[in-house]
């Protein structure tokens, strides 16, 4: 071996575009939008809260199919986690979210997973419920299956300052090591889908052997208050236990009425707590040197905040 090949094998090994923004050209603005669930005017409300402030170009445009497409603007789309169940039009909401991302340059339409993308990986019982993940088809399992293995569907994404991710971790997130956790994941159980295999207990075991998806156990025996408590996971933790001194982060997970920040930790779950209201809505902005946020309002003006 070379001088010149040990040197090179020694390098640090170059962040993947699943993992990080600092490897799109430029410093595209990375808008964000998470726990939609299902409510699909809900979601196009807020991306479209760009198109309706003067200060920002838009994201998205409604074209005569009457749906939103990717603009061709600069910059990067976040979908932190929760697009399915409660609403009304799970599979609009990820189809948009699927169009977007086919639209949208290479890197720059990032898809977390949430808990309830979890439950969509899961043996369906459609006599249980009503939600999207009851029903879902073993195709629609296994494509999302793919998607995590192909780094389409991941865990988290570092941004300018800020790392993004369903629920966050107090100690931070590490984008690479826990969206290579999950690509693990996938293509281990992938190969059981549809299988006589796809058991529901079975499939969350072998889910609790990687830590990014811990507190699956707990959904299966009826939960016990620590399904969202201080040891849970990036898709789990609830909000009240990520402190002030955290690592800087942007969560969804837990609801609130606006846009929300405790010290470090700012979180956009705002579209359940609005559900029943006019206005709400809101997307988070980041640059290399701001984080704001664009809020719908009642009127359906749009607010824009510094966070």
């Amino acid at each position: 071996m070379s001088d010149d090949t040990a040197a090179s094998a020694s390098d640090p090994v170059a962040a993947s575009p699943r993992d990080s923004v600092a490897t799109v050209y430029g410093a595209p603005t990375i808008v964000s939008l998470s726990d939609v669930h299902g409510y699909l005017d809900r979601a196009r409300s807020a991306l479209l809260t760009l198109s309706d402030h003067d200060g920002f170009d838009p994201i998205v445009e409604e074209r005569d199919d009457g749906l939103l497409h990717w603009a061709g603007n600069d910059y990067v789309f976040v979908f932190n986690g929760d697009a399915v169940d409660r609403g009304p039009d799970s599979a609009g909401c990820l189809a948009l979210i699927d169009r977007l991302r086919a639209e949208a340059p290479d890197g720059r339409v990032r898809q977390h997973l949430g808990n309830h993308e979890w439950f969509c990986l899961l043996p369906n019982d459609p006599e249980d419920g009503s939600w999207y993940c009851d029903i879902i088809p073993d195709e629609r399992r296994r494509a999302m299956f793919d998607a995590i293995v192909d780094g389409d569907l991941a865990v988290a994404y570092e941004g300018y300052n800020y790392t993004y991710s369903h629920a966050g971790q107090p100690a931070g997130v590490d984008p690479a090591t826990v969206n290579d956790e999950a690509a693990a994941a996938a293509a281990d159980i992938r190969t059981v889908v549809g299988t006589p295999a796809d058991d529901l207990r079975a499939v969350v075991d072998r889910f609790s052997e990687y830590p990014v998806f811990d507190a699956g156990l707990h959904i299966l025996d009826g939960g016990d208050g620590h399904v969202k408590g201080p040891g849970a996971g990036p898709l789990w933790l609830g909000f009240d236990h990520l402190p002030a001194a955290a690592p800087p982060q942007i969560v969804g997970h837990t609801r609130h009425e606006e846009p929300t920040r405790t010290g470090n930790v700012v979180c956009g779950d705002v579209v359940l707590n609005n559900r029943e209201t006019a206005g709400g809505e809101a997307v988070l902005v980041e640059t290399p040197d701001s984080l704001r946020a664009l809020v719908r309002q009642g009127d359906g003006d749009v607010e824009l905040r510094e966070m």
